[in-house]
């Protein structure tokens, strides 16, 4: 039988969400197995969920809404679930990055958190531990729903050429994340432009940074260091990340020349190459 331990509600949008699950599936009158097996997974998934010792994915709370009637519960429990795994220290930059009407980055060393593919999220956060990974990786993903939604934000990503030659997670991973990139472009709304090895000495050498455009609220600037990320309103701040960024974006590529540099990059460092024992032998 499943440990069941009493949650305080009040203690996190986690417990929360499990609390919920667990009083709509006894007012249905269904047992952990028997829920489990209406939306193909284990009785001990929805248990460890009900206990708040895992985090539930979009697709599992769609699945309980569909299941339980709940008109839609769970599917708006799980964003605030989500956002809550993000770091303490980060969150308040999330919400900020879902308000904004104009994202404007540059990203020296890694794709841009918004445009990653999943197994590209999970090589990069499972860097140093793998310690709650799924999690960290969901809530990557779940920040990405605003480029999906009716009025997207504007982004526009200069990305340093050494972006697409760090090998992160594999030739595969890598593949599908430049593809990833190239399908974005097609985007009326979301521009990749390259910083090429040749543009020399740039403004972004200190490294990444990112300004929000805020329709009700004042422009930010946010960078990060090793342990956590800094956001900030002041006008002098804001003024040199935008002529930075401008700086930037005339040294890049343009958008249809980054693009067939990072087809030529994925075809050429990623594409499949037959390994030694898989060559004809003279």
């Amino acid at each position: 039988m499943v440990n069941i331990r009493d949650l305080d509600p009040s203690a996190s949008p986690l417990d929360y969400y499990g609390s919920e699950l667990r009083r709509l599936r006894e007012e249905a009158k269904l047992k952990q197995e028997d829920l489990g097996a209406i939306v193909f997974c284990t009785g001990s998934l929805i248990g460890q969920i009900e206990t708040a010792r895992k985090v539930p994915t979009r697709d599992f709370s769609e699945r309980m809404d569909a299941a339980l009637g709940t008109g839609g519960l769970f599917s708006r429990l799980v964003g605030l679930v989500l956002r809550s795994q993000l770091p303490t220290w980060f969150q308040a930059y999330a919400e900020m990055e879902a308000k904004a009407a104009y994202i404007s980055t540059f990203q020296a060393q890694l794709v841009y958190g918004l445009l990653q593919t999943p197994e590209y999220a999970r090589a990069v956060l499972g860097v140093r531990t793998e310690e709650g990974l799924d999690a960290k990786v969901a809530a990557r993903i779940e920040r990405q729903r605003i480029l999906d939604r009716e009025n997207p934000p504007l982004t526009w990503v200069v990305m340093s050429e050494a972006v697409l030659h760090q090998e992160v997670g594999g030739r595969e991973v890598m593949r599908s994340q430049l593809a990833h990139l190239l399908a974005l472009q097609r985007r009326e709304w979301a521009k990749v432009q390259i910083l090429p090895f040749e543009a020399g000495a740039h403004g972004g050498q200190l490294g990444s940074f990112t300004v929000l455009r805020v329709d009700d609220d004042p422009d930010l600037v946010y960078t990060e260091d090793f342990i956590q990320g800094h956001m900030t309103a002041n006008p002098q701040t804001l003024r040199e990340g935008y002529l930075r960024y401008d700086h930037l974006q005339a040294a890049a590529l343009s958008v249809d020349d980054s693009a067939a540099l990072i087809a030529r990059v994925m075809e050429e460092r990623y594409g499949h190459h037959p390994e030694p024992d898989e060559r004809a032998v003279a």
